[in-house]
């Protein structure tokens, strides 16, 4: 890579309070402009807390953060801008209509009027839902709430996407729409940061990934050429599993 990175991590760790054992262990980690990033790992590997971290959702222990040029330490608000995160968890409203949570989140990154309202239609139209708009979350499945919800993280145009599991849980044809969008996106230019349990699905989506194990990253590179450098290994989750052991984790 020979691009400037648009996101540099340098010696970062957090120790969560009331714990004795560090949540990540001072990592470094360069990513690059237009690339589908993915950070993988078992169950309390570091990776949400990695993202958090980056969103200003949480404060390091230790260590430096410059996201497109904007130090993370003086500069949350610009990051903001530049930024679009969706979450695990499904944040929506369920007493509201996919509409007017969708407008809540718009007036959120500034947006109003009818610019809005026709980026909403655009974006559930693309995802198969427009004819849902006034229809309340609740009554939603997990596979469109999970379309509102990436939805909702991109009504601003973010040059840079936080994903934390963005297909856990949902049907095969919500996930294909969803990952075909996100490939759709990224060939426009959107840097994509993307967390996963699904290996087979990081390895044909992701330009690089890292592998976290217990806070430390343990393996970083394309996903392809990390299986070729080990002929021993099928694939990634092979390979994955080699790296991280076969332990359950909670």
């Amino acid at each position: 890579m020979t691009a400037q990175p648009i996101i540099a991590i340098r010696n970062l760790s957090k120790r969560y309070k009331g714990t004795d054992e560090l949540a990540l262990k001072n990592i470094s980690l360069d990513i690059y402009p237009d690339e589908i990033f993915g950070l993988l790992g078992p169950n309390g590997a570091g990776k949400t807390t990695t993202i958090s971290i980056l969103c200003g959702l949480f404060k390091p222990t230790s260590g430096d953060v410059v996201i497109d040029g904007f130090d993370l330490k003086d500069k949350l608000d610009e990051i903001k801008e530049v930024i679009g995160v969706v979450p695990q968890d499904i944040a929506l409203y369920p007493t509201l209509t996919a509409l007017e949570n969708l407008t809540f989140f718009g007036n959120m990154y500034g947006l109003k009027g009818r610019p809005l309202r026709d980026m909403i239609m655009d974006r559930m139209s693309v995802f198969g839902l427009e004819r849902y708009a006034r229809k309340k979350i609740a009554t939603f499945s997990g596979g469109m709430k999970r379309r509102v919800n990436l939805i909702a993280g991109l009504l601003h145009d973010p040059k840079i996407l936080f994903l934390d599991e963005p297909t856990a849980g949902i049907d095969v044809q919500s996930k294909i729409v969803i990952l075909e969008f996100l490939h759709e996106i990224n060939r426009n230019g959107t840097t994509i940061i993307y967390t996963s349990h699904y290996m087979e699905e990081a390895e044909n989506l992701c330009s690089r990934v890292s592998i976290l194990d217990r806070g430390t990253i343990v393996s970083t590179g394309n996903p392809k050429e990390l299986v070729a450098a080990h002929p021993e290994f099928k694939n990634l989750e092979n390979l994955f599993l080699a790296l991280t052991g076969k332990d359950l984790r909670d």
